[in-house]
C-alpha cells in the first residue's frame, strides 16, 4: 500500500515482481541494482538458498524524482515462485500497488507460467483486489535463448496463454543481459504512480 510521509514530503509505492520459480524475477532486480547509481538506489536485501533462488523476498528501494512537492520512492519486491511458498507470496503481496509478471520463455515452463498467473489472481482476490484493476505489466523473459537448441515458447504463444484476457502491456526481455528490464520498470512505475496518485486524490 502506498504510504505518505508528510514529514519528508514523500510517497512510497510497492511494486512486486511475480511469476514462476527461477523465471528471472531476482535477476531483474539484480540488474536494476547494478545499473542504478548509489544516489538513486537503496540497499538491496536478498536471501538466496542453494536450491531455489529466493527463499523469502528480494527488496530494492529506488528514488524516482518528484511529483509536485512529493518525492516518489518505489520499493521493488520479488516473491518465491515455488508452489510451497504461497503463504510468503500472500504476505509480500499485502499492500501492493503494481505488479510485474515475469514469465519464463522455456517451453517446459508453459504450465508453470499459467499456474503462477492463476495463483496471483487468487491471492489478490483474497485481499479483495481484482487483477484487472491493479497496474500490471508482463515480461516474457529469457528471450536470449532464441536461436539456441533449448526449446522456447514463441512470444505469440505466451501472449495467448497469459495475456489474451488481461490485455496488459508486455515486453520481451533477457534479465541476464538487461534487455527489456528498464522498459518493464519504466512502464510499471508510470502506471503505479498514476494509480497511487489517483487513490490519494480520492481520499
Amino acid at each position: 500500500m502506498s504510504f505518505i510521509d508528510l514529514s519528508k514530503n514523500e510517497v512510497q509505492c510497492k511494486i512486486v515482481y511475480y511469476g514462476p520459480g527461477r523465471g528471472g524475477k531476482t535477476t531483474n532486480l539484480l540488474y536494476i541494482h547494478q545499473a542504478m547509481t548509489e544516489s538513486v538506489r537503496g540497499k538491496m536485501v536478498t536471501i538466496d538458498t542453494k536450491g531455489d533462488r529466493t527463499l523469502f523476498f528480494d527488496f530494492l528501494p529506488l528514488a524516482l524524482g518528484k511529483i509536485q512537492n512529493l518525492s516518489i520512492k518505489i520499493q521493488l519486491y520479488t516473491v518465491p515462485g515455488q508452489v510451497m511458498y504461497n503463504a510468503t507470496r500472500k504476505l509480500v503481496l499485502k499492500g501492493v500497488d503494481g505488479i510485474v509478471f515475469v514469465a519464463d520463455s522455456l517451453k517446459v515452463q508453459k504450465e508453470k507460467n499459467i499456474e503462477s498467473l492463476e495463483n496471483l489472481r487468487q491471492n489478490l482476490a483474497e485481499d479483495s483486489i481484482y487483477i484487472n484493476e491493479i497496474p500490471l505489466v508482463m515480461q516474457y523473459n529469457k528471450r536470449d535463448l532464441e536461436g539456441s537448441n533449448i526449446p522456447i515458447l514463441s512470444v505469440e504463444e505466451m501472449d495467448k496463454d497469459l495475456n489474451s484476457e488481461l490485455q496488459v502491456p508486455w515486453f520481451t526481455g533477457s534479465a541476464l543481459r538487461g534487455d527489456g528490464v528498464f522498459e518493464t520498470l519504466r512502464e510499471i512505475s508510470k502506471r503505479t504512480v498514476k494509480y497511487v496518485s489517483k487513490k490519494l486524490l480520492s481520499r
